[in-house]
């Protein structure tokens, strides 16, 4: 059965009886409703029968005390006692109890929808108009719920007890959900883990990616497969049919990295999406190994270099000394020189004087 072939709650014509009648109390103002069921099960359900020839199994009323089966209309109410003493309770004693609410849903209050703790949430009902005279009433108060944004708590006695609810707007009905009362809710004592546990920014970022991944649905388009299944299990045996098997479910193994299971998870979400993974590029840690000795040499290598060249640096700065040192020396040799010939040529002349 696919989502197309199942049709809408609220698209389902209601033809069930109700289950209750009376009047909602809204101040002075009185609506009368009648009261019938929100939900409906779909359960496939079993009968008990002996295994040999497939007879029935049935259950009798029979009292204890005659040892004999009696009739509903035999059967009463009565209250155990903590010592076993059962007190009678009769249907009298009932009716005049001192209850408001036995045929009154009385609004007490109005808050707003978020107020209420889902945990204390029961059984839904849809509250019809009872006659034309409720229909203005009716919609005065599914009106005045719309612009207030709010649900209203009410009280009201059902089954033997008195019951808390809570009114709202579907559509153009009011529901109303039981309650719990809130001594009826345990606290979540002893349900959380007992260790101490970190959870660190890089696991959060992974576990948002998989929401979001995930992403939201349609709640039409969820079913149950398992009552589907068991249709077609119940459809083969009575055509004689072998019952079809089920594929064989996926076991999933033991958590043993945390951050691996929520990769492969969004990786998993993604893919059944249609949606690409994008490549990841991760840097490498360094490696230790025989590589690193290059590096080494290299070093040496460019020590060796730098003494080679500072060698040269000192030979040059030698050669320029030595350059500098032989031309000093060719001065002084240049400068005795040019004194000698500067005498020489007076000496001479000093000569030729005399020959003249």
């Amino acid at each position: 059965m696919n989502a197309a072939n199942r049709s809408k709650p609220t698209e389902r014509v209601l033809h069930v009886r109700s289950i209750w009648n009376g009047a909602i109390s809204f101040g002075l103002v009185s609506i009368p409703i009648k009261l019938v069921n929100a939900t409906e099960s779909h359960s496939i359900s079993f009968r008990q029968i002996h295994v040999e020839d497939g007879g029935r199994i049935r259950y009798r009323k029979v009292c204890e005390l005659e040892d004999k089966e009696i009739s509903g209309a035999e059967i009463g109410k009565g209250y155990e006692d903590a010592d076993g003493t059962i007190i009678p309770i009769t249907d009298e004693d009932l009716a005049h109890l001192p209850l408001p609410t036995a045929k009154t849903i009385e609004i007490v209050a109005f808050v707003p929808a978020d107020s209420i703790d889902p945990l204390q949430m029961d059984a839904a009902y849809y509250l019809a108009a009872g006659g034309a005279p409720a229909a203005k009433p009716y919609t005065l108060l599914r009106e005045a719920l719309k612009r207030s944004n709010k649900v209203a708590i009410a009280k009201f006695a059902l089954r033997g007890r008195e019951r808390l609810g809570m009114l709202r707007v579907v559509e153009d009905a009011i529901a109303m959900h039981g309650l719990l009362w809130p001594d009826e809710v345990r606290a979540p004592e002893g349900v959380a883990p007992d260790a101490k546990v970190s959870i660190n920014d890089k696991e959060l970022d992974l576990a948002d990616a998989l929401m979001d991944t995930l992403g939201g649905i349609e709640l039409d388009e969820l079913h149950d497969e398992y009552r589907e299944a068991l249709e077609e299990v119940v459809a083969a045996k009575a055509a004689g049919e072998a019952p079809p098997q089920a594929p064989e479910p996926a076991t999933g193994g033991k958590v043993l990295d945390l951050m691996a299971a929520l990769e492969k998870s969004v990786k998993a979400a993604k893919e059944s999406r249609g949606e690409e993974e994008p490549a990841e590029v991760r840097s490498l840690p360094p490696r230790k190994s025989a590589r690193t000795a290059p590096k080494q040499t290299g070093g040496k290598k460019s020590t060796s270099t730098a003494k080679k060249t500072t060698a040269k640096k000192t030979t040059a700065s030698t050669s320029a000394k030595k350059t500098t040192a032989k031309s000093t020396q060719g001065t002084k040799k240049t400068a005795a020189k040019t004194t000698t010939a500067k005498k020489n040529p007076a000496k001479k002349t000093t000569t030729r004087k005399r020959t003249a």
